[in-house]
């Protein structure tokens, strides 16, 4: 898979997450690699690919991030910077003939959407999405719904926290927007009702006395 670099390539940057189009992502630059990386992609307004890496295989699927800003610079060369998920992308080669990893790659999107029901199910998903968030101790808000189309609340839905990394790397792979609202949605029910019992177990426990500490329940 590693060879001398030719075609259309990118940096590459390997993480444990998922960066899903669209969806901002805060990253804190450390490594002497990166940092070099970053510095040449902010000479060159040039985006970079990030991919899930799971400690053992890079995924062949990823999704390129521009650099919206810097946030801090330390005296040492480290970087807070705030980036965006842009357009996705499949790996073709990788390349390892600079201090970072690059790729060759090629660009992928939805297909045309014919999916009539994408409206019922984005303001469905909107709705588990913010009854999801208010478990959260930091609800997130979500006023400019209104402005997105059916993709980009397709990909706001898939990349919700309660999500693996895995199920979102399946959910950024897929090219209908119609199946991965309903897979999303689906998944995102699914966790809704596991916070709703674990929600109820804490009130029981915590709360009412109905189960005394120390014994178990009847």
């Amino acid at each position: 898979m590693f060879s001398m670099q030719s075609g259309n390539t990118i940096p590459l940057f390997p993480l444990g997450l998922v960066l899903m189009p669209q969806i901002p992502l805060p990253l804190h630059i450390f490594e002497e690699r990166y940092k070099l990386m970053i510095g040449e992609c902010l000479a060159e307004g040039t985006e970079f690919g990030i991919v899930y890496y799971n400690a053992t295989d890079i995924q062949t699927a990823g999704c390129t991030a521009k650099i919206l800003k810097v946030i801090k610079r330390y005296d040492d060369g480290r970087l807070d910077i705030l980036t965006q998920g842009q357009r996705r992308f499949l790996i073709k080669e990788i390349y390892d003939n600079k201090a970072y990893l690059e790729a060759r790659i090629t660009y992928f999107d939805d297909d045309e959407l014919s999916n009539s029901n994408c409206q019922d199910l984005a303001d469905k998903g909107i709705a588990l999405l913010k009854q999801f968030t208010s478990f959260l101790e930091s609800p997130a808000e979500y006023d400019f719904i209104a402005e997105m189309d059916f993709k980009s609340v397709s990909f706001l839905i898939a990349g919700c926290e309660g999500f693996s990394h895995d199920e979102k790397q399946s959910f950024l792979e897929m090219t209908s927007t119609g199946e991965r609202l309903k897979k999303s949605i689906e998944a995102l029910e699914k966790n809704i009702e596991r916070m709703k019992i674990t929600s109820e177990i804490h009130k029981i426990i915590g709360g009412n006395g109905n189960i005394k500490r120390g014994s178990a329940p009847d």
